[in-house]
Parts: C-alpha cells; structure tokens; sequence
C-alpha cells in the first residue's frame, strides 16, 4: 500500500459513526506504516477518543472553512467519505487528493418510500462502508463493530441501585424521530412483560418518559435517562444480560458488544441495511428468523421516510402500536 495517511469522513450521528468502526479496524490492522485520520462533529468526537485505530481526530465545530484549512497542513493521501454531502464534497474538493465516496442509494430508498419498490441490495451498510474501501484492498475481517469506553467513563455496577447489581436488561428509549420510538403505553407494556430488573437507557430528553415508564414499579424499573453520558451508557450497556432497543444509535453500540439483542421498528425498515451487525455471518433472514426483529410487516405505509418524522404522517402510528411482544421469551 503506498498510501500512509488517511482520513475518513463521518459527520453524523452516534450509529452511523459507529457502523463505520469495521473501516477504521480493517485500514489500520491490514496495512503497515498507515496514519487513520477521522473527521467529525465536536458533540461525537467522545465515541471515537478511545479508538486505539484512530491516531488523530478532527471535529467540525462551528466553520468548515477553519476544519478545511487544519485538514490541508496534514497532507493525506487519501479519502474514504462515509458521509457524502454537501460539506464532504467541499472538502474533497479543497484537499484534491484521491477518495472515494459512500453510495447512499439515495434513488432506492426514494422508490421504496414513495412507492414501495424495493431496490435496495441486500446488503448491510457496513459492508457498502467498506466496499468504499477496496481501491485500498482491504477485506472484510469479519470481526463486527468496535466501541472503546475510556476507562473513566466504565459504569461499576456497584454503583446502581441492589436489585440490579445481580442482572439486568436494557431497554433503550429513546430515538432521534419520534416515528422510530414505541409510545409510551407501549414502552409501558413491554417492561410489565419483562421478568427481569430493567434499566431505561435515553438522553436527558427521555427523562420524563422514563419517569412514567419507571413509576409503574420502581424496584424493578431504574430510569437513568440523562444521568449518564454516551460512554456511561454504553457502558451500563455493555453489562446487560439482553437489550431491547429502536433503531438507533444505542442498537449499534448493543451490536458492537456482541448482546443480544432484540431491535424494535417503527417507519423504519431493516431492509435499509442497518439492522444489529456483529460480522459478515449477520443476515437479515437469520435475525428475522430468531425473532430479534419487531416490525409490522406487510403495513401499507412502512416505510414512510428513509429517517423519521415528528409525528405519524397517518395519524395512526400502526407501525408502533401494533408491535407484538407475545413472540418473546421475557
């Protein structure tokens, strides 16, 4: 390989900064002498600081005109754009150095929302993150997602309340759009189900939720949403027995610690190629199989955006409503 040093591009958010992790692994440990840059946003610079294959980071604060001009004095080699936007295509354009681009498929996902055509390739995004990749000729090493906890932000599980001290459960939620989170009867129905001691895990935006989640039995139901960081989470994650989540960033984080995991869709799909990933093995069929998935399939409206809406553009919300938990073993 003659390029040394090489910077990857991912903006936002928490899931898909960690979905690119298998990309950053795969450069450091199959070439020698190489120097992994990685530019991003200041608020998610703290999920990639304790990346051992990540040797500087970059944070987009307020110009990108100021990120630019520290990104030329490095002189890269190259460019793995896993981001692929307006502000990417400026920097690339500024370094005029080699790259390459993520496909976002942006034309199949339109079809499948709008008319409900499926084009999308069978593939997990980390799988597209890393064809991105093949001009450098790295593999897939089959080893999943990475997450790094710095050592201060390690969760001692002495630290929470008894009765989890001996086991608990996850369920996390939150989610960016409200069309990706279950209601909050629902919530309410999925932890009664639940024998074990749950932890809710969510930001401080969740906390209100959380308390009327919690309050239906508070020596079973531990609300920490907003007492802890992204790193203390992930790290209240990293010890649970089972976790129960939307999609979103914390399903990402669940997959990078190999849990099990059981995924909840609302106008979402999984066929958008970013289902729970733990290494190449990981298809879609085998997830559905094992019922790790929760979604009302065959719904007329799903999927109804790529992302996800502050409300339901039916007014129904049947993709949330209508989840059946009486497959699980709780």
């Amino acid at each position: 390989m003659t390029h040394k040093k090489i910077l990857i591009l991912r903006f936002s958010s928490i899931g898909d900064i960690v979905l690119t992790t298998p990309v950053v692994r795969c450069l450091k440990t199959q070439f020698e002498n190489v120097e992994i840059h990685y530019a991003t946003k200041k608020q998610y610079q703290s999920i990639l600081s304790a990346n051992p294959h990540i040797d500087k980071i970059h944070v987009l604060e307020n110009s990108l005109n100021d990120l630019i001009s520290k990104l030329r004095k490095e002189k890269f080699d190259f460019i793995i754009d896993l981001h692929h936007n307006i502000r990417t295509v400026k920097i690339k354009w500024a370094l005029c150095v080699k790259n390459r681009s993520f496909n976002k498929l942006n034309i199949e996902k339109w079809l499948i929302v709008n008319f409900k055509i499926n084009r999308l390739p069978a593939l997990h995004i980390v799988d597209r993150y890393l064809a991105t990749a093949t001009p450098l000729g790295i593999i897939n090493d089959g080893a999943g997602l990475d997450y790094f906890i710095p050592e201060k932000d390690n969760v001692e599980i002495t630290s929470l309340p008894l009765q989890f001290q001996k086991g608990y459960v996850c369920v996390v939620i939150g989610a960016m759009h409200f069309t990706k989170k279950l209601p909050v009867e629902k919530l309410i129905e999925l932890c009664n189900k639940i024998s074990q001691p749950v932890i809710l895990i969510g930001g401080k935006e969740d906390y209100n939720t959380g308390e009327l989640i919690a309050q239906t039995d508070r020596h079973k139901i531990f609300n920490s949403c907003g007492k802890y960081s992204i790193n203390q989470s992930a790290s209240i994650i990293q010890q649970a027995q089972k976790v129960f989540t939307h999609d979103t960033g914390m399903m990402h984080i669940a997959a990078a610690f190999q849990k099990d995991i059981i995924s909840i869709w609302g106008n979402t799909i999984p066929e958008f190629g970013m289902y729970p990933y733990f290494g190449r093995e990981t298809n879609l069929a085998l997830q559905k199989q094992n019922n790790k998935i929760l979604e009302v399939e065959k719904l007329y409206c799903r999927p109804c955006s790529k992302i996800g809406y502050g409300k339901c553009p039916e007014g129904h919300f049947k993709c949330m409503r209508q989840i059946n938990f009486d497959s699980l073993e709780l």
